[in-house]
């Protein structure tokens, strides 16, 4: 039995986000060296950009029985 296509996902709806949550912030400018928590507050902290990575497709590596055909 198939899916009716009004009831498939959408790839548009995932979409990277822009901005990190607190919490992963505050990870990433731990490991950065720019946040201590003795010190610094996590309130009012810089927002944080995500960078987007392209993922390469990979080929298909050719089986022994495809190579003989």
């Amino acid at each position: 039995m198939t899916i009716d296509s009004s009831l498939k996902i959408k790839r548009g709806g995932l979409s990277n986000r822009s901005v990190l949550k607190r919490a992963e912030r505050l990870e990433k400018m731990k490991q950065d060296g720019t946040f201590d928590e003795s010190t610094d507050s996590p309130l009012g902290i810089p927002k944080t950009k995500v960078l987007k990575l392209a993922m390469k497709k990979k080929k298909k590596e050719k089986t022994e029985e495809e190579s003989e055909d």
